[in-house]
């Protein structure tokens, strides 16, 4: 009996199943944690000791709370006097930020109020469409 075999021929493929199930398990990983590393609010805050802000820069919008929690908000339109709601804040921001979105936006609060109270005043300037907060403090003495 004569028995021909056939002579295989080598394979050279690589088997990329394995590492296509490696990468989606990867990318399920990441967009689960990618909203968890990124929560918080955007905040400018400054390198080294901070510097005022210049005489030819544009008035900033500047948002106020004070030792009973109130809001205040001065613009080039409003001077700040009187005591207002979140709601209004947004509203008056939103409304100057349409105007001009290059206008600095900075935060004046009491050093005695809850930080809550300052991290919730950022949250809402940043609902209205400051696409930053700045923070603004007294020199030292």
């Amino acid at each position: 009996m004569n028995v021909t075999r056939r002579r295989r021929k080598p394979v050279a493929e690589i088997n990329v199943v394995p590492y296509i199930d490696v990468m989606l398990v990867l990318l399920i990983i990441f967009m689960v944690t990618a909203p968890l590393v990124t929560q918080g609010v955007k905040v400018d805050l400054p390198q080294a000791n901070a510097e005022p802000l210049d005489d030819e820069s544009k008035s900033p919008i500047v948002a106020s709370i004070d030792e009973q929690g109130q809001y205040f908000v001065s613009t080039g339109e409003h001077n700040g006097d009187e005591a207002m709601s979140a709601q209004d804040v947004a509203v008056i921001v939103a409304a100057q930020l349409q105007i001009d979105p290059e206008t600095p936006v900075v935060v004046k609060a009491d050093r005695r109020i809850p930080y809550n109270n300052v991290i919730e005043l950022m949250v809402l300037l940043q609902r209205a469409g400051a696409p930053s907060v700045g923070l603004m403090t007294e020199p030292k003495q």
